[in-house]
């Protein structure tokens, strides 16, 4: 009985254009140590079957985190996990349904303020975007001239230099003839699920900001990836700045997908957090 009451319940929420198999490494981890994990694919994500084309606002591309927390128990509470995109759907989960969430964690990931519209962080950062950054990752607008919506498609390149450059290699040695092979596990991973997705920055720009009732109310921690190569560190204590969370824990040489490079560390952060602000959860 003891056990079950302080097990917690973590959400686990993807970032733009990965899904619920990006938590595959640190899902068993978090269950080994007792407590429940909820990894999603919001929708288009995953095996969600819905086209980006076909999702032109925010909360429709929110909707499986929100269903989650609508039918929660009453009297239950869990810790959402944010990645990279992904705390933006964090923070609209917060406003939303603020009395369900016992802290939202923010890991290398876009958070917000309820100072400003909600897509100022985001703006903020595509202001920053270069060639050399995006390598060969496209942004294409999908829309109209009165609509405009645009879409993100990660190419190999990008994937390899600017998310997963600290990712895990497997050395595998064919015993005869002792050639060495390399294979990028995650990498190679991350190449055959991606999906198109999208900043949803056109609909944000038009929503109301979060607010202080709900989002504000709800504690925060970010955990910072000091060697993510495409959102800088410089940028995330930005963010930190900009709106100051309760806490901020750091994994260092931790890149921005750090549940793959840096899985026992990014554990470890969620389990520190769980115990100093989700008691009695």
């Amino acid at each position: 009985m003891a056990e079950k009451k302080n097990q917690k319940h973590f959400v686990l929420v993807h970032g733009l254009c990965h899904g619920a198999w990006c938590w595959y490494k640190l899902q068993p981890l978090l269950e080994s140590t007792g407590h429940r994990v909820t990894a999603l694919d919001l929708t288009t994500s995953g095996i969600n079957m819905k086209a980006i084309q076909d999702v032109q606002t925010f909360h429709e591309y929110t909707k499986p985190l929100l269903e989650i927390l609508a039918s929660l128990p009453p009297d239950e509470k869990v810790i959402v996990v944010g990645h990279s995109l992904g705390g933006m759907n964090l923070a609209l989960a917060m406003d939303e349904f603020p009395n369900k969430i016992s802290v939202g964690v923010f890991l290398t990931a876009f958070m917000p303020d309820t100072l400003h519209q909600p897509s100022y962080v985001l703006e903020k950062y595509l202001g920053g975007v270069t060639e050399e950054l995006l390598k060969d990752a496209q942004l294409v607008n999908i829309g109209s001239l009165q609509i405009p919506f645009t879409i993100t498609v990660m190419g190999p390149k990008f994937l390899s230099s600017k998310l997963y450059h600290l990712s895990s290699v497997e050395i595998y040695i064919r015993h005869k003839s002792c050639h060495v092979y390399a294979l990028l596990r995650d990498l190679e991973l991350a190449k055959a699920l991606i999906r198109p997705g999208s900043l949803f920055t056109e609909d944000l720009s038009k929503g109301k900001n979060f607010s202080g009732e709900g989002f504000g109310t709800v504690t925060r921690v970010y955990v910072v990836c000091n060697e993510d190569n495409v959102m800088v560190e410089e940028f995330q204590r930005w963010m930190i700045q900009n709106n100051p969370p309760k806490d901020v824990l750091e994994i260092k040489t931790a890149d921005h997908m750090p549940m793959f490079s840096k899985t026992q560390e990014v554990c470890d952060c969620l389990l520190e957090i769980a115990n100093k602000y989700s008691q009695g959860n």
